[in-house]
């Protein structure tokens, strides 16, 4: 196994091999490496500190049925992350962190239709690379997005008028309990803006070791979102194909968003808020200029970014816990924020969008 944090020792608590008859094979199986007090500095794009009692990483199906055989792991207390891009520590992490690195993409041609399954550990951008580059439309507009393809249907994850469940069709998880695998398909998965149901009744009872995602051969690019529009008709592209929505989101991301890797941060914090016609008939009374989104089932979406800066937030920092100078959605770590720093800095931004707009916003990130 292959740990990033340089410089730590690690006590191995337990290692062993053993014949796996789960698979109805007589291949000799390992137990994944179980570390002890291992840092997370290194394993949230926040960059915080934070310590597992216990960690370990799991590369394939047969090590989560190897980990979780173990009564010692099925009842202990556990997290689990993929690329830490969606996760904020505010304290220790007192019992087992798994992190999901499981790998490979494969595809499937029938007719127009493509099936592409992905392994949960896939770096996100990474595969919607492979898609673009093959001619598989769908994904193009969630370009760039930071995290793994495991986590995308935990998070529903979205942007720029494409959302994860629109372009799912089935993932593979691990039930814990049963130890058994499962499939669902996309009715099976209550998906919301930004949920699932792996964010609420399964979550921390099943983990997904991969998705298989329902894409076209014949593209139809969405541009619905003003920004790809604007950035469309400045580089004097009529007909885009999906290569150009992925390069001008992507260009619109860079210029929108921190790098992760030298300004910690999670991409966007807060939800956008969803409200009735009436309600935001209302607050455009009072604001005219409100930023917000028609949705199809006749609800508004309001940016919650435009919310935050309104009230002064956008640029703005106590100590080392701050706002993107670009995205006041975006909530930062210029270098020694603590965890509670950044949640103590949301809970105020929270708090003034409400007295000001009467609206809660609702954090997008998981808070640990």
């Amino acid at each position: 196994m292959k740990i990033k944090n340089k410089g730590i020792c690690f006590k191995f608590i337990t290692e062993y091999f053993n014949l796996n008859p789960k698979f109805g094979s007589d291949k000799l199986y390992r137990m994944p490496q179980i570390l002890e007090s291992v840092s997370l500095k290194g394993l949230n794009t926040f960059g915080v500190e934070a310590s597992a009692r216990w960690f370990t990483e799991v590369n394939s199906e047969e090590d989560l049925f190897e980990l979780f055989s173990d009564d010692q792991w099925k009842q202990a207390k556990r997290l689990i992350i993929g690329g830490g891009s969606n996760i904020l520590f505010t304290q220790d992490f007192d019992g087992l962190v798994v992190r999901i690195n499981i790998k490979g993409i494969r595809h499937e041609v029938k007719g127009t239709e493509v099936f592409v399954t992905a392994g949960a550990g896939e770096v996100w951008k990474d595969f919607v690379l492979y898609c673009v580059n093959n001619g598989f439309a769908g994904v193009e507009n969630l370009s760039l997005i930071p995290g793994t393809v495991g986590a995308s249907p935990v998070q529903n994850i979205g942007a720029y008028g494409v959302e994860l469940k629109d372009v799912f069709y089935s993932c593979d998880v691990f039930n814990i309990e049963s130890e058994k695998k499962q499939i669902f398909f996309k009715d099976d998965c209550g998906f919301g803006y930004r949920d699932s149901i792996f964010k609420k009744e399964l979550k921390g009872k099943v983990i997904i070791s991969s998705v298989c995602f329902k894409l076209s051969a014949l593209p139809s690019v969405n541009t619905s979102y003003g920004a790809i529009s604007h950035e469309l008709t400045k580089r004097g592209i009529i007909n885009p194909g999906i290569k150009e929505i992925s390069e001008v989101v992507s260009e619109i991301r860079i210029n929108k968003l921190p790098d992760p890797s030298t300004i910690g941060n999670a991409g966007s914090f807060f939800k956008n808020p969803v409200v009735t016609v009436e309600e935001f008939r209302q607050l455009q009374s009072v604001f005219p200029d409100i930023v917000h989104y028609c949705l199809p089932n006749s609800t508004i979406k309001i940016a919650a970014g435009w919310l935050i800066e309104q009230c002064g937030w956008k640029g703005k920092s106590i100590d080392d816990a701050g706002t993107w100078k670009n995205q006041s959605l975006v909530l930062v770590n210029y270098g020694n924020a603590t965890g509670s720093d950044i949640y103590k800095l949301s809970t105020r931004i929270i708090a003034d969008v409400e007295h000001r707009f009467g609206i809660a916003l609702e954090r997008e990130v998981n808070i640990v």
